[in-house]
C-alpha cells in the first residue's frame, strides 16, 4: 500500500518514505503542507523537482466528498455531512467562538464512527447501530474541511461526535496525535478531547499511554440501575469498574477528570441525584460539564430553568465541585450534542 497522507504521523510518513529517500526534515514540511494547506506541494526550497515528483507518485493524498451543510440561523453552530471511504455519510460540526473579539476561533466536533454500537437511548446516533469505524484520515479531514471552509483558526477538536472513540482506539489517537503535532494542525493537546461512555478498557490503555490529551467520561446518573436504564454500556461495564478506571487515571495523570452529565428532566437533575454522584466521586477531583440532552423524537427534554437552578443549588451544597455548564449549539439544525445521525 502506497504512504496515504493524513493517516500517519510525520515519524510514520518519514518510515514509509525513507526508502525514497525522504529525510524527517522533509516528511515534517509535507505533513505541514498537506494537513495545513491540504495539497502536495509543487516545490520547496532545498529539495530536487525530481525527488518531489517521486514521492507524488507514490503517495495517496485522499479527501472526504462534502455532501452537504448547514448552518444555524440562531448561533452559527455549522453541521457538515462527510463522506469517505465508504457509501455511509458522517457528520461533523463547527462550534464559533467568537465572544472575544480579535480571539475568535473555532473548535471542530468529530465523529469516529459511522453509528454506534453502544445504544444510549437519549442518542440519535446510537439509535442508528453502528455502521463501521471511521480512518484515522477521515477524522483529520473533517477537521482540514471544516477550517478551510472558515474564517477564523481552529484552536480545539473533541471527539464527540458519532460513534463511541474508544472502540477506535488507535486511529482515534493518532488522528489526535497528528491534529496536535507542531507539522500537523499544532492544536494543543490540552484543546483536544476525546470521550467516551465509559468503556473501561479504552480508559485504561488511555492512561497507560500517558496521553496529554482530555479524558471526558460521561456518567448521565450515579445510580447504576437508573444509568443502566439509558446506557447499555452500564452493562458491560458497572460504574464500580468505570470509576475505579477513572481513579487509575487520575493518579496516574494527576489531571482532574472531566465527567459530563446531560440532564434529563425529571430524571437526573433532582437532589438525591446530586447527593448519589458525591458520595461517589468523593476524594476525587473532578470537573462536572452539564449539558442539556437534545432529543429530536421529544422523548426525553431538559431541565426547566427552576428545575436546574435546584439541582445547581444542590450540586454546590453536596458537590463542592467546579460545574461547568456547557452550551449545545446548532439545535435547529440537530447539530448539537446527541443530535448527530449522518442527516437520517
Amino acid at each position: 500500500m502506497p504512504p496515504l497522507f493524513k493517516d500517519s504521523t510525520a515519524s510514520e510518513l518519514h518510515a514509509g518514505l525513507a526508502p525514497l529517500g525522504v529525510s524527517l526534515r522533509l516528511a515534517r514540511r509535507l505533513q505541514a503542507a498537506v494537513v495545513r494547506r491540504d495539497e502536495f506541494p509543487e516545490s520547496l526550497s532545498e529539495v530536487s523537482d525530481k525527488l518531489l515528483a517521486r514521492v507524488r507518485r507514490e503517495v495517496r493524498l485522499p479527501r472526504l466528498i462534502q455532501r452537504d451543510k448547514a448552518v444555524s440561523a440562531r448561533d452559527g453552530f455549522a453541521k457538515y455531512l462527510f463522506q469517505g471511504d465508504g457509501p455511509e455519510p458522517f457528520e461533523a460540526v463547527r462550534i464559533p467562538l467568537v465572544h472575544r473579539s480579535g480571539d475568535e476561533k473555532l473548535i471542530v466536533c468529530v465523529s469516529t464512527q459511522v453509528g454506534c454500537a453502544l445504544g444510549c437511548e437519549f442518542c440519535a446516533t446510537g439509535r442508528m447501530g453502528f455502521g463501521r469505524n471511521l480512518s484515522t484520515w477521515e477524522m483529520v479531514d473533517q477537521v482540514i474541511r471544516v477550517a478551510a471552509d472558515s474564517r477564523h483558526p481552529v484552536r480545539g477538536v473533541v471527539f464527540m461526535g458519532m460513534g463511541e472513540p474508544m472502540l477506535n482506539y488507535e486511529a482515534v489517537v493518532r488522528a489526535a496525535r497528528i491534529l496536535s503535532e507542531p507539522c500537523g494542525m499544532a492544536i494543543s493537546s490540552k484543546s483536544i478531547s476525546l470521550s467516551t461512555a465509559g468503556v473501561v478498557p479504552g480508559i485504561r490503555r488511555f492512561t497507560a499511554d500517558r496521553l496529554p490529551f482530555r479524558l471526558v467520561v460521561s456518567l448521565v446518573s450515579a445510580d447504576p440501575s437508573r444509568r443502566g436504564g439509558l446506557m447499555p454500556v452500564e452493562k458491560a461495564y458497572p460504574l464500580p469498574e468505570l470509576m475505579e478506571s477513572i481513579w487509575e487515571y487520575h493518579r496516574a495523570s494527576r489531571q482532574r477528570v472531566v465527567l459530563a452529565w446531560t440532564m434529563i428532566s425529571g430524571f437526573n437533575t433532582r437532589e438525591e441525584d446530586a447527593i448519589q454522584l458525591a458520595e461517589m466521586v468523593r476524594g476525587l477531583p473532578i470537573t462536572l460539564d452539564l449539558i442539556d440532552v437534545n432529543d429530536a423524537t421529544g422523548r426525553f427534554h431538559p431541565p426547566t430553568s427552576d428545575e436546574l437552578d435546584t439541582f445547581r443549588d444542590a450540586l454546590r451544597k453536596h458537590l463542592k465541585m467546579p460545574v461547568v455548564r456547557r452550551y449545545s449549539g446548532g439545535q435547529d439544525i440537530n447539530a448539537g450534542c446527541g443530535m448527530l445521525a449522518g442527516a437520517k
